[in-house]
């Protein structure tokens, strides 16, 4: 009775399992250009500006897209909104 309630229980684990996606996005590069072609899309993060990006984007069928992986992002200091003055 063990072995063939094992065999189904290590089947449903198995049929369970899904492999895991890689990133797809460089943490190296604030700026990433998603390319979209006949035989599907990639994504080459290897730009760094905006305007790089574009240039490379124009005329293809491509967008610039602002990496959110990027490793070397600085978030600013203090509130992220204005202080409220008094009444």
């Amino acid at each position: 009775m063990r072995v063939p309630t094992l065999a189904s229980l290590m089947l449903v684990i198995g049929l369970m399992a899904v492999p895991g996606r890689a990133q797809t996005y460089d943490p190296r590069y604030p700026v990433s250009l998603q390319v979209s072609t006949i035989d599907g899309s990639y994504i080459d993060c290897s730009y760094a500006s905006l305007a790089q990006c574009e240039a490379s984007a124009s005329g293809r069928s491509a967008e610039c897209v602002v990496n959110p992986y990027f490793a070397n992002r600085q978030v600013p200091a203090g509130p992220s909104y204005p202080p409220r003055r008094g009444r």
